[in-house]
């Protein structure tokens, strides 16, 4: 065990904040499992803990692998893995999954060990090393439009739109999340703004498409439309139910909560160890505990922020930012969906939620900017020395 911390580098602030999360996970969890088990064929309760506790497990050993591997090698492997989640996504894409008529594709089942994996999640983190790395590459150049367009806004908004008829939510959030990294990392603002506005019309014109031509394609406007108009409208409707729930389990919690496990709404309220766990939270830990995790993710956000500060390297800046800044992003996300500040969008509770691609890719961006933190001490001797094979094809790319 003290080898294992010995090995250990990086933050260790953001080592003890993802620890402290993951483990609390396991009450919230494990307690919402109690539903899933009674609606589940064949299973229990246990069944789910031991399967959190392996996704979570899994997680924290990609953390410690990814964390051990120099940042810079990053550069180079997000070039070779736009062409795979590309491939991923229309994999994902043709399998045609159908929910009431609309596009639900987004999972696709791993062979021999069976678990079902999410393309878009990963997709957003490699997109992200991906535009860190152009940024870095231009930045002492003068950027222009149309010499960004093929290397940088082609990938973005091909991989867009892939993720699209799916998963607007998740478009929606790495798209946000693109325009602030490119504006942290100089990108011209007047050039900024076109992007938003084309993103925009070209948003407008699917759902105009879908609308005028429902056979087209399978898509899921009408649910997204429905979602915005139930938020928008306070009279209570079918399709209010999941947030309906949320509320009433946030105020049944009130102040110190009803105790662990002690939770009512989750078993009524669908996503309850998932999307809307932090309603259960609430329910079960009060105020308390929905400010403690709260305070945890701007903790860690900070932290972030501190990592990139310290960056010796702007493509280490802008990495830290690219792949840290979202995790907090979608919690926040997640938190303002559970007490209706957002229309219904199905993202996790990022190293809270079950669920193996969220735990997974969110370890992934931890293990990434616990790398930036590294202080290696050779790699500025490293540099006036031979480069190793896999910095060379970095630099290539």
């Amino acid at each position: 065990m003290k080898t294992l911390f010995d090995n250990i580098k990086g933050d260790r602030i953001i080592w003890a904040i993802a620890a402290l999360m993951a483990i609390f996970s396991f009450l919230p969890v494990y307690s919402a499992a109690s539903n899933l088990a009674y609606i589940g064929s064949g299973s229990n309760t246990f069944n789910y803990f031991i399967k959190h506790f392996v996704h979570l497990f899994l997680g924290f050993s990609i953390i410690y692998g990814v964390h051990k591997i120099p940042y810079r090698y990053f550069r180079g492997l997000s070039m070779v893995m736009i062409p795979v989640v590309l491939i991923l996504l229309i994999i994902t894409m043709l399998q045609g999954t159908l929910i009431g008529g609309a596009n639900a594709s987004r999972w696709i089942r791993v062979p021999i060990v069976g678990f079902t994996f999410q393309p878009s999640t990963l997709s957003a983190l490699v997109l992200m090393v991906f535009v860190a790395r152009y940024l870095s590459k231009v930045k002492e150049e003068v950027v222009t439009f149309k010499a960004s367009i093929l290397p940088l806004w082609v990938p973005v908004f091909v991989i867009l739109a892939l993720i699209l008829p799916a998963n607007f939510s998740t478009a929606a959030l790495i798209f946000s999340m693109v325009i602030l990294l490119t504006f942290l990392g100089g990108y011209p603002f007047k050039y900024l703004a076109v992007i938003i506005g084309m993103g925009l019309l070209v948003l407008t014109f699917f759902v105009l498409t879908a609308k005028a031509f429902p056979n087209l394609m399978p898509n899921r406007v009408d649910t997204w439309t429905s979602r915005i108009s139930n938020f928008m409208d306070a009279e209570v409707t079918q399709e209010d139910y999941q947030i309906e729930k949320a509320k009433i389990a946030i105020a049944t919690g009130g102040i110190q909560g009803l105790g662990p496990g002690k939770s009512v709404q989750k078993n009524f309220l669908p996503q309850s160890s998932s999307d809307f766990i932090f309603a259960i939270i609430i329910e079960e830990y009060g105020l308390i505990g929905g400010m403690l995790l709260l305070f945890l993710y701007l903790w860690l956000l900070f932290r972030i922020v501190i990592v990139a500060q310290k960056s010796d390297t702007v493509f280490g800046k802008l990495l830290t930012i690219g792949v840290g800044i979202p995790i907090v992003f979608q919690a926040l996300v997640n938190m303002g969906v559970a007490v209706e500040l957002f229309p219904v969008t199905g993202q996790t509770l990022p190293l809270i939620s079950s669920g193996g691609t969220s735990i997974w890719v969110t370890c992934l961006a931890l293990g990434i900017v616990l790398s930036v933190s590294v202080k290696r001490t050779a790699e500025k001797t490293l540099e006036n020395e031979e480069q190793h094979p896999l910095e060379i094809l970095s630099e290539a790319l």
